[in-house]
């Protein structure tokens, strides 16, 4: 999901490095962690560079890459996780996921999947067969995150002021019932695991890469939700073909109860939850209403953010960790201006400005671009002491 926004809005460069917004070329499809041996920068440069890539730094206990030091305790505790916890929740886990693909694969029997060019769902069946779908879904989702550890979700829901609630008499009732129809759920990106959330929350359509409609089991899930696909090294009028099928689906969404909502993360990549990125103007083209949800993960030991880390280490520290935290804050819908609906881009920053006010987060003016140059630098230093700044638990 990390590169997703940046697939509707972006341009092929020839240079990754400068393009901020737009990410990277289409040659740098690579993993951002895989080592390069030819890189190798100095101790005082690392920590230069970790000052301006502070968005991506991680201040657990683990250290940099999670290849830190770690004490005696920790080691043990890990021990005991791996050989309990961690068969457990990778048995319950996978039950979950094959189980689901079974309704899934049921609900959809003699069904034929939307198709429209290069997009293919079944978001859109209607009657019992989407009604188990998403309930099902949801519920699973929910559990899911509770084999995982996070047996509480603390969900906060911020009440519109006076102002915001004051509308002219001539919008009428029509705006009014447009508020509770947004055409988008705009979140800040920290983790995978936000898809999870959001999927046990309001079971939305994401915007994905076009491999995953292959992948065993997720790929007929991520179908059900009504994934949009995007391919990396499209050209740019693949791009905007993207582009429209999304602001369609959110001009839907905003337009019709039944249809699924748009889920889309507009700072394309992941941070460690501190910061917040500049965000893409795909989720504002439709000019319809958004609901900004912040995600935050408070830990002690391990932060579940997925910032410069490997997946698959990643994926065992989480579930050695026995308890885990997340934090929503639903703010109001936020209904754009006409100024802001003539301009997606200013739209895009108010938006990032609130929920960074909100959300006690820093904006960021770096992308996915820096967190490359950020990751290469780590993997030129593996064998050096961590330089970075330790958080205290």
């Amino acid at each position: 999901m990390e590169s997703e926004l940046k697939d509707l809005n972006s341009k092929p460069a020839s240079k990754p490095s400068s393009q901020h917004d737009d990410g990277s070329s289409a040659k740098d499809d690579r993993p951002l962690l895989k080592p390069d041996p030819a890189s190798s920068v100095s101790t005082e440069e690392l920590q230069e560079l970790e000052k301006k890539c502070a968005a991506y730094v991680r201040s657990d206990s683990y250290g940099t890459m999670g290849r830190g030091q770690l004490t005696v305790r920790e080691k043990l505790l890990l021990g005991v996780a791996l050989v309990t916890l961690v068969p457990i929740r990778v048995v319950v886990g996978m039950t979950l996921l094959l189980f689901y693909y079974l309704i899934c694969r049921i609900c959809t029997l003699f069904s034929s999947p939307n198709r429209d060019e290069e997009q293919e769902d079944y978001a859109h069946i209607h009657g019992w067969r989407r009604a188990v779908i998403v309930q099902c879904g949801r519920s699973l989702s929910r559990v899911m995150l509770f084999v995982l550890g996070f047996y509480w979700i603390n969900e906060t829901y911020r009440i519109p002021d006076a102002a915001d609630e004051s509308k002219p008499a001539a919008e009428g009732k029509e705006e009014s019932q447009e508020a509770e129809r947004p055409g988008a759920i705009i979140s800040n990106h920290v983790s995978y695991l936000d898809i999870l959330y959001h999927m046990s929350s309001s079971f939305p359509s994401f915007v994905a890469k076009r491999s995953v409609a292959k992948l065993p089991l997720v790929g007929l899930i991520s179908k059900c939700l009504g994934c949009v696909y995007v391919q990396r090294e499209s050209k740019s009028s693949d791009f905007k073909g993207v582009a429209a099928v999304v602001t369609d689906r959110v001009r839907e969404a905003h337009q019709n109860k039944s249809a699924p909502p748009m889920m889309l993360f507009p700072e394309g990549t992941t941070t460690n939850g501190d910061f917040l990125l500049p965000f893409k103007t795909g989720a504002f083209l439709a000019k319809a209403p958004v609901l900004p949800v912040i995600l935050r993960y408070p830990y002690q030991r391990f932060s579940p953010a997925w910032d410069s880390i490997s997946g698959v280490r990643h994926v065992i520290f989480l579930l050695c960790q026995f308890v885990n935290h997340i934090e929503v804050m639903r703010l109001p819908i936020y209904h754009p201006s006409q100024e802001e609906k003539d301009d997606p881009k200013l739209y895009a920053n108010n938006v990032r400005r609130l929920m960074a006010s909100e959300g006690s987060m820093t904006l960021s003016d770096i992308g996915l671009a820096e967190k490359r140059v950020y990751h290469a630098a780590l993997n030129g230093n593996n064998s050096r002491p961590s330089v970075l700044h330790q958080k205290d638990d």
